[in-house]
């Protein structure tokens, strides 16, 4: 059975403290109200990992929003896989749309992120997704396949099993905008169809995550659809009563 996985992003937000307050509320709410199998994952700035990372328990784990391709070295700035382990992060988002549109990483760079994430033993929540003109001249479907394939498929059948996928809708992340459960579904189905034509029944075990403008008022529709695992959250994670809520629509 797949997993069933809600992760918040908070993106480049908060205040340290209102990280910790944040971070607290949530892993008190799911205490209380969440019950079932579903994982929840807090992918804070690299700045709060560790200060949030003590607080986190249960269901609630530690993700980063980032990670680079190589393991130590001269890179200013730049926060390694290995790093990220020494403070507890289980969960790296690789690929965002955010950081491919404005850092330019490429489907290259994300295969050698994905490769070191794995041997952190993390598991890696590998982003794709489409912009509205990709989607409007029909290049949306081969697209994302693309990235899939060129950022993925050298990997074995044991270790695809442990990447878990986030579609983004890119029209739909920030615009207030969401894709239709129909349209969310197609494209699911679709990324789980081109992961199978390479690794077979495997894919049927892959999580694949719906990432855009995801809300406590959509999430039960877009959760109850046959290949939704579950969702990553941008806005609706800055607030506690709303992530939770998302949370608790499975």
């Amino acid at each position: 059975m797949r997993a069933k996985i809600v992760a918040g992003n908070w993106k480049m937000n908060k205040t340290l403290e209102e990280g910790l307050s944040l971070a607290s509320e949530v892993v008190n709410m799911v205490a209380d109200e969440v019950s079932g199998d579903v994982k929840v994952v807090l992918c804070t700035p690299s700045i709060y990992l560790h200060a949030v990372g003590k607080l986190v328990s249960g269901k609630v784990s530690l993700g980063a929003q980032n990670a680079y391709e190589k393991e130590s070295g001269a890179y200013t700035g730049e926060v390694s896989p290995a790093m990220l382990a020494t403070v507890g992060v289980k969960y790296v988002i690789l690929g965002h749309s955010e950081r491919r549109e404005y850092f330019g990483e490429t489907n290259a760079q994300l295969a050698e992120r994905v490769n070191l994430v794995l041997k952190q033993g993390q598991t890696p929540l590998f982003c794709c997704g489409e912009t509205l003109q990709q989607r409007e001249k029909g290049i949306h479907l081969d697209f994302v396949k693309q990235q899939l394939t060129e950022s993925l498929f050298h990997l074995s059948a044991e270790q695809i099993a442990k990447v878990v996928i986030a579609y983004e809708p890119i029209w739909a992340i920030g615009t207030g905008v969401t894709a239709s459960k129909e349209q969310a579904q197609e494209m699911h189905a679709l990324l789980r169809a081109h992961l199978a034509s390479k690794y077979g029944q495997v894919a049927e075990s892959i999580s694949i995550l719906y990432g855009g403008s995801c809300k406590p008022d959509n999430a039960q529709e877009l959760f109850a659809c046959k290949d939704i695992d579950g969702g990553l959250i941008g806005g609706a994670s800055l607030k506690a009563r709303d992530f939770v809520d998302v949370i608790k629509s499975f």
